[in-house]
């Protein structure tokens, strides 16, 4: 089925919105619609005719949150190659989500899917982290729950070191993965003091 010109105008007006909405809201979680429909080049009206209440445009949010989430996973390819070298394409591919990121470490409540919830890691990352552990590539006694949190604390401590230097994108991220290699590379043999968690 073809689209009409009317519907995907309308997809990109609807896109435009939803894209506006995660970069302000990720600035200031306090932002008005007033704001969120200047950055996104429409009016107000034009919002209310897309999202009536402020509920439904934080609904719209958190659904396309996990979206770029789920597709950020798809892209690092977390069950191909090494352990580590998936878990630094998958870093790659959350850095590179840009505003979401800020709007994940300002509003985590607003992102309601797996990848960020009390529940735990998901089982491909949890796989990508025992593939680590057997390839030898991820220090076995670094359990795929902290490994995650050091993850995300990482990205964290990017964005804002971003925030507040005069420093690339790029420069940036090499300092990320230089810290999460470092971190995650089992010790050397004669270091190997502790075991992997039971």
């Amino acid at each position: 089925m073809v689209s009409s010109p009317e519907s995907g105008s309308r997809t990109r007006t609807r896109q435009a919105i939803l894209d506006a909405a995660i970069e302000v809201l990720g600035q200031n979680a306090a932002a008005s619609l007033g704001e969120i429909a200047t950055a996104a080049q429409v009016g107000r009206t034009t919002l209310h005719r897309y999202f009536p209440e402020r509920s439904d445009l934080l609904a719209a949010v958190s659904a396309e949150g996990a979206a770029r989430l789920r597709r950020a996973d798809e892209r690092a390819r977390l069950d191909e190659g090494t352990g580590a070298a998936a878990f630094h394409r998958l870093c790659t591919e959350y850095f590179d989500l840009g505003g979401l990121l800020s709007l994940i470490f300002a509003e985590p409540q607003l992102i309601t899917d797996p990848h960020w919830s009390e529940e735990g890691c998901d089982d491909d990352f949890v796989a990508m982290v025992a593939r680590g552990h057997a390839d030898g590539t991820i220090d076995p006694a670094l359990p795929a729950d902290w490994l995650q949190s050091t993850l995300w604390s990482q990205l964290y401590g990017g964005w804002s070191y971003l925030a507040e230097h005069d420093i690339s994108r790029h420069e940036v991220l090499t300092l990320v993965t230089r810290t999460l290699t470092k971190a995650i590379a089992p010790p050397p043999p004669h270091d190997r003091a502790f075991t992997a968690p039971t």
